[in-house]
């Protein structure tokens, strides 16, 4: 497996130039909700938008986790973070729901959220991502699965606390399932 490291943000952009030219070539970028939902939002947009042949794999777990916990353009309202106080949404904003957003652009083949908080949801998220890259191969346009996971560390709990916190927090929030399938339609 190659790789290439885009700036913080600029995977599909990189990504995009990859798949150009080398078309036969699988081609995905892995990121989360800080470079995706933030400061890589207009590079997923415009890839969607144009539907590029490529399958973005977006890890949700509603916080900065890499850079110490900061809030994320996820993280849900009332969430404690590096913000004492947690999201304010008359200060800050809702939460931005990326799968929604994405399965609105007219370019984009096939959007779906999954979670990796349980066994079942694990195998459904497998299977998601195969999909993803199936209709890569086939030629089919844009695909985005987003990942609802985890963050112990910054979220100050232990991983079973974590996992029951997604369950109760995260999924009513962010609903699991297909946004957008247009091969299902085919």
């Amino acid at each position: 497996c190659d790789m290439y490291e885009a700036a913080h943000g600029r995977a599909p952009a990189v990504a995009t130039g990859v798949k150009r030219v080398k078309p036969d070539t699988l081609v995905f970028t892995y990121q989360g909700d800080g470079d995706l939902a933030s400061i890589g939002t207009a590079e997923i947009v415009h890839a969607a938008h144009r539907g590029e042949k490529i399958t973005t794999i977006f890890v949700n777990n509603a916080i900065y986790g890499m850079t110490g916990g900061q809030m994320a353009p996820t993280t849900l309202v009332g969430q404690k973070t590096t913000s004492p106080y947690g999201r304010d949404e008359n200060w800050c904003g809702a939460p931005i729901k990326i799968s929604e957003m994405l399965a609105a652009v007219p370019g984009s083949y096939y959007i779906e959220r999954c979670a990796v908080n349980n066994n079942a949801n694990i195998i459904k998220t497998k299977k998601a991502i195969k999909k993803a890259f199936q209709y890569q191969l086939e030629g089919k346009g844009f695909c985005l699965i987003e990942v609802l996971s985890t963050c112990p560390t910054n979220w100050g709990l232990n991983p079973i606390e974590a996992m029951k916190w997604l369950e109760e927090n995260m999924i009513p929030y962010y609903p699991l399932g297909v946004y957008k399938d247009k091969g299902a339609a085919e």
